[in-house]
């Protein structure tokens, strides 16, 4: 019998040729590094040499979770994922509803492609850009807020707002305008149209959006390096720390992967995860 034919006559065989190199794949160059990033956090680093010492050890992970400086590096870097979150949501109902319901036939192609535009240049060529625009004695003079958390979220804003246009673009092209004017036909008002046509259609969306903007806001280290001024994020602290003592910097890159299994567990409900 040939392999082709055993293929056909069982199926679940045949879905386990074509998931187990996925699976390897993953396993070996995500899951593997991880469970070694995890591991070193419980080792130590001897003062002397510099060098990690293979014994168990609770210091680092108790030093990270206890001292206030670097909880408020957690609750800095988490507020300003919100809030690069929430002003990407702002910018983008707008922007892809007129995409979606508004604009031609012609038009939405290309408007999607100006959209994803941006995605094309280099990440350091952007960020630089902001700098040039964000400085005292730059382009835009007084109006300019410095360098700082401002900034900082302003540049962040900027550089992820097409991972939340395009999911809150999708839903909302998922429904056109045939819901909506169904809903008013049935004589539902505005409101009422949107809390229980539009919010339910748009949830997943948007929370599949905000794991982009979120996700990549939490881990950011360059920007803040750059238009953050003297502000750190924990990434930054990852970034000091790694060269000199490993042990601890792989207990404070514990704290983002944390936050955001918190945050997917959080949506999870939603069904935004089948969005991504």
């Amino acid at each position: 019998m040939s392999v082709a034919a055993v293929l056909h006559r069982h199926p679940r065989l045949r879905l386990s040729g074509l998931l187990t190199p996925a699976l390897i794949w993953l396993g070996l160059f995500y899951v593997v590094p991880l469970g070694f990033l995890l591991a070193t956090a419980f080792f130590g680093t001897d003062s002397f040499t510099g060098r990690i010492t293979y014994s168990f050890t609770l210091d680092n992970v108790l030093n990270v979770l206890t001292e206030p400086a670097y909880l408020l590096t957690v609750l800095r870097t988490v507020g300003v994922a919100v809030g690069v979150t929430l002003l990407c949501l702002l910018l983008a109902l707008p922007l892809a509803t007129y995409m979606a319901l508004a604009a031609g036939a012609r038009s939405r192609p290309v408007l999607v492609a100006l959209v994803l535009t941006p995605l094309w240049a280099s990440y350091l060529v952007k960020v630089y850009a902001w700098r040039v625009l964000l400085a005292p004695e730059g382009p835009l003079g007084g109006l300019s807020p410095g360098y700082g958390w401002v900034a900082v979220v302003v540049t962040l804003t900027y550089l992820w707002l097409p991972y939340m246009v395009l999911p809150v673009y999708a839903g909302i092209s998922s429904m056109r305008g045939s819901f909506l004017e169904a809903a008013a036909d049935l004589g539902a008002r505005p409101w009422t149209a949107f809390r229980t046509v539009v919010f339910p259609v748009l949830g997943p969306a948007v929370a599949a959006g905000s794991v982009f903007t979120f996700s990549l806001s939490l881990g950011d280290y360059i920007t803040v390096q750059l238009v953050g001024g003297t502000n750190q994020m924990l990434g930054n602290v990852v970034y000091q720390t790694f060269s000199t003592d490993l042990p601890f910097a792989a207990a404070v890159a514990v704290l983002p992967l944390v936050v955001m299994a918190f945050y997917l567990l959080t949506i999870r409900r939603t069904g935004a995860l089948g969005r991504l």
